[in-house]
């Protein structure tokens, strides 16, 4: 529920964003994406000092501060008149408000058993796609209106938000992990992502997921403009596109999420990175529009297997008392695509052939699923995928360190 009401406020004002700023201040895109990148990079060390602190102190006190943080930011971004002050806000905002990120994530892992995890984060999807379904409607109709309406009302949600969490939510942390953080220096815990980095076969995974969201965030940044200026398909038009693929993860992702619990994560892994390939490298051969609207089918489906799985397949590399460092971690891997994947198809655009930015996702997502696979046939063995496997391997490492 506070997941839904804090989603929901930050739909209101995401789509309407860049033509916020084009507007507010009388500025071009290239501005734009410099503001994006400053969010990008800010958000990076947001994470990483997000993962820390959630190891050392706890998921609620770090969920309850981003909240804060991000309601009185975006009231200062909807006053602010001057874009220089813009761009420092825009610093501030991403160190400060993604703060929480980790902790969330790590709170879902904490409140769940590692059966439970996948369906739990689907939910988690459907209920962020519910919000971005009525967000948008709603945000229009404000922005008609005044535009700071929109930021003063996702600073109450994001209050609001903040006030579930505090009154309902107990401290999910632990208890190996608290007393295990308890005799240990702030310093030595944000040391302790060296641990994390010497995990071979975590940063394999993460470098294998930054190839796979250059090529699903294409999605939103790059299709649309593709569309347009290729196939003259007005926005209305892409809208129509983003909606079916809202709508399918509403209705389709918790029964897609039960029926592959039997399947190996990387499997499914490897299976949704196959159907981006397939998705997005149809949009570099089709011209008729049905034919796009299948192709975005086909993608939804990938996006309904992949993106829950991944979320649980960290929690099962990370230590009880290291969720918090692993799970900032994992955030690179849509950080940093966010940054680079839009410059490269924007490159690959304005340059050569724009159907070569699919023929390129189509490259990429074999890549990812060819290295998701490796994963697998390396150490599926790791990662549990029902109760009776978990508690069977967890016998037989009793029997061995007997």
């Amino acid at each position: 529920m506070g997941s839904f009401v804090d989603r929901l406020g930050g739909a209101l004002i995401f789509p309407f964003f860049a033509l916020y700023i084009t507007q507010r201040f009388n500025v071009g895109m290239t501005q734009v994406g410099i503001l994006f990148a400053f969010f990008s990079v800010s958000s990076l060390v947001g994470q990483t000092i997000g993962g820390a602190l959630t190891d050392k102190y706890g998921r609620k006190k770090l969920i309850i501060f981003s909240l804060v943080m991000s309601a009185a930011s975006t009231v200062l971004m909807g006053l602010v008149d001057d874009l220089r002050t813009f761009y420092g806000l825009a610093i501030l905002v991403g160190i400060l408000a993604d703060t929480g990120g980790p902790a969330h994530q790590a709170m879902v892992a904490d409140l769940l058993p590692e059966n439970k995890r996948t369906e739990g984060f689907a939910v988690l999807r459907v209920t962020a796609n519910l919000a971005v379904t009525i967000g948008p409607l709603i945000g229009g109709l404000l922005a008609g209106v005044n535009y700071l309406l929109l930021f003063i009302i996702d600073a109450c949600m994001s209050t609001i938000t903040a006030g579930i969490i505090l009154l309902k939510l107990p401290e999910t942390m632990p208890e190996k992990a608290e007393s295990s953080e308890a005799s240990t220096s702030l310093g030595q815990t944000i040391i302790g992502y060296l641990a994390v980095f010497k995990d071979r076969l975590y940063m394999a995974f993460i470098l294998v997921s930054i190839i796979s969201v250059i090529v699903y965030l294409q999605m939103n940044s790059t299709l649309s403009v593709y569309l347009l200026k290729v196939h003259d398909i007005p926005p209305r038009g892409f809208g129509y596109i983003l909606s079916l693929n809202a709508a399918m993860v509403v209705v389709l992702q918790s029964w897609i999420t039960r029926g592959l619990k039997k399947v190996p994560p990387m499997v499914i892994m490897t299976l949704g990175n196959l159907l981006f390939a397939i998705g997005f490298g149809m949009y570099g051969f089709v011209s008729a529009y049905w034919m796009m609207l299948v192709a975005m089918v086909v993608i939804t489906i990938g996006e309904m297997f992949t993106v829950p799985v991944a979320q649980t397949i960290v929690a099962f590399f990370a230590p009880e008392e290291m969720r918090g460092r692993y799970m900032a971690i994992f955030g690179y891997a849509w950080i940093l695509p966010s940054a680079i994947g839009p410059l490269l198809a924007g490159l690959v655009m304005d340059n050569v052939n724009p159907n070569w930015v699919w023929y390129g996702a189509f490259i990429l997502a074999l890549l990812s699923a060819l290295g998701y696979w490796a994963i697998h046939k390396r150490a599926g063995h790791r990662f549990p995928i029902s109760e009776q496997t978990t508690q069977f391997r967890r016998g037989i490492s009793s029997t061995e360190g007997e």
